[in-house]
């Protein structure tokens, strides 16, 4: 389903859509609508429309900053109960039967969040073109978590800290657009992403005045379009 919330930043709009609709940051896709700065006769505001995202799907994409990524610690690698136990074999057993020997340890515990490390010397193909094989096992994880009746629980699946690369990239990418589309005065499409890649597109260049962004497509794979609207 889709909502749209406005405030007088794209936080505050973001922060109304939590309050109303009682999720979790990561469990709904942000599409920025319109953006109004402020200037001496109208005040700022953004609006966004938010898509939410169905609980089962599994997705479970990490929505937390690089800076938490790399300070969290993990007292026990180990699984703790028989949930963490059953999803760790399963996943392992996922990835032996494509034929890759793999290590499944937890990497970090979260409230309803549960980060999993991959350690294997196939890893850049558990990775796959663009994260694609790594999001189809998180999918399946989460899946097969909420048969065993967690389906609270997010899953992410990570190996060879690709997830905080990754995140990166976007930035940098997000940047690099946004000094094309300034230059040539076009519109550029970026590639297909899930909704965490494209709200940190968003993100990223929300605050740069002269360029604006905008989500295009259907299902949970869409396009950023990066879009030169100038000094208003």
């Amino acid at each position: 389903m889709t909502y749209e919330f406005e405030g007088k930043t794209e936080k505050d709009a973001i922060e109304m859509a939590v309050n109303e609709l009682g999720l979790e940051r990561d469990q709904f896709d942000v599409e920025i609508l319109e953006t109004q700065k402020n200037s001496l006769f109208k005040k700022g505001y953004v609006k966004i429309r938010v898509h939410t995202l169905d609980d089962n799907d599994g997705s479970g994409w990490e929505g937390s900053s690089s800076e938490e990524k790399h300070t969290r610690l993990v007292a026990d690698p180990l699984p703790q109960g028989e949930f963490e136990k059953q999803l760790i074999d399963f996943i392992r057993n996922v990835i032996e039967k494509m034929g890759y020997d793999v290590k499944v340890e937890i990497s970090y515990r979260e409230d309803k969040k549960l980060g999993i490390r991959l350690d294997s010397s196939y890893s850049s193909i558990l990775i796959g073109r663009k994260g694609k094989n790594l999001d189809a096992l998180q999918l399946l994880a989460n899946i097969y978590a909420g048969r065993l009746g967690h389906e609270e629980v997010r899953v992410i699946l990570d190996t060879e800290n690709y997830r905080i690369r990754r995140e990166e990239t976007l930035v940098r990418l997000a940047y690099t657009t946004a000094d094309r589309v300034r230059s040539t005065r076009n519109s550029i499409l970026l590639e297909p992403m899930n909704p965490f890649e494209r709200r940190l597109i968003h993100t990223t260049l929300n605050d740069i005045p002269d360029v604006e962004t905008k989500s295009e497509g259907e299902g949970v794979f869409k396009q950023v379009r990066v879009l030169y609207k100038g000094i208003r």
